[in-house]
C-alpha cells in the first residue's frame, strides 16, 4: 500500500527538491528497477541525474519522457504542488485558483496543467460503478414543468454512514 502524505506539511516535507520528485516518479514507473523502453533489458547508467542509457541497447530515456511532466521548463516541486492542489480540493480545481496558489503568473499555463492533470487522472476502460456506492455530498434533480412555468428542481442530501 503506496504511503501518500496526509497533509500538506508532509507533502512539502517528501517533495521539497526536483530530485525527490523524481525519485518518486521513478518508482512509480519502474517498480521492480529500470527496464528499457525499447529493448526490455533492466540495466542502464545514469546520464546526468534525470537521463537513463541502458547498457544493452544505447537508448537514452529520462524518467520523465512519455508522462504529462515531459518538455516542462518548470520545476517537478511546482507540478507536484499543483497536482496536490487538484485532488485536495473538495469542488474541484479550476485555472484561475490554480493560478494564483501557485503563483503561476499564467491563467494558460494553469489551465493547460489542469487539462493534462485531467486527463491523466482518466482510467481507460474504467468500469462503470456498480453496487453499494457512497457519497458524501449528492445532488439529485433537474428541469421540470411546472403550471407551463420552468423551475429547477435539486435536492441537497448529505449522506453519512
Amino acid at each position: 500500500m503506496e504511503d501518500y502524505p496526509r497533509n500538506l506539511m508532509e507533502f512539502e516535507a517528501r517533495f521539497p527538491t526536483e530530485e525527490s520528485c523524481h525519485d518518486y516518479i521513478y518508482r512509480l514507473r519502474w517498480p521492480d528497477g529500470f527496464c528499457c523502453p525499447r529493448c526490455g533489458h533492466q540495466k542502464a547508467w545514469p546520464i546526468r541525474g534525470v537521463l537513463f542509457q541502458c547498457a544493452k541497447c544505447g537508448y537514452r530515456t529520462s524518467v520523465i519522457a512519455g508522462t504529462i511532466f515531459q518538455d516542462t521548463r518548470k520545476p517537478l516541486p511546482l507540478w507536484f504542488r499543483a497536482i496536490c492542489h487538484l485532488t485536495s480540493q473538495k469542488y474541484g480545481a479550476n485555472a484561475l485558483g490554480l493560478t494564483r496558489v501557485l503563483d503561476l503568473g499564467s491563467y494558460k499555463t494553469a489551465w493547460t496543467w489542469l487539462h493534462k492533470l485531467r486527463c491523466a487522472m482518466v482510467r481507460p476502460g474504467r468500469d462503470r460503478l456498480s453496487g453499494l456506492i457512497r457519497a458524501d455530498e449528492v445532488y439529485i434533480g433537474g428541469r421540470s414543468q411546472v403550471s407551463g412555468d420552468e423551475e429547477l428542481q435539486v435536492r441537497h442530501w448529505s449522506l453519512s454512514w
